[in-house]
């Protein structure tokens, strides 16, 4: 595969001229650096989205388990209290 391949995209006026403000204000060299930044961030915010929605799963599934041991695990806390 080739290290540096040549590649066009036209863009409408609107997107152009998004572009060019994004250049201007990241201070990129040139239009495909923008492009390139806006990839890798759609691809941090879409893994980071992904790890989210795993937590959330892992999070439910715990909490459901969890209230059913508290109550088992509440007695067993003040055993041999007493005894002290």
């Amino acid at each position: 595969m080739k290290r540096d391949t040549k590649s066009s995209v036209t863009l409408p006026r609107e997107e152009l001229k998004l572009i060019l403000a994004l250049k201007a204000k990241l201070k990129a060299r040139t239009n495909v650096d923008v492009v390139r930044r806006g990839l890798r961030l759609l691809r941090d915010v879409t893994e980071r989205e992904s790890l989210r929605e795993a937590y959330r799963h892992a999070s439910l599934a715990t909490r459901s388990s969890l209230s059913r041991e508290i109550p088992e695990l509440d007695g067993l806390s003040a055993e041999g209290l007493d005894d002290l």
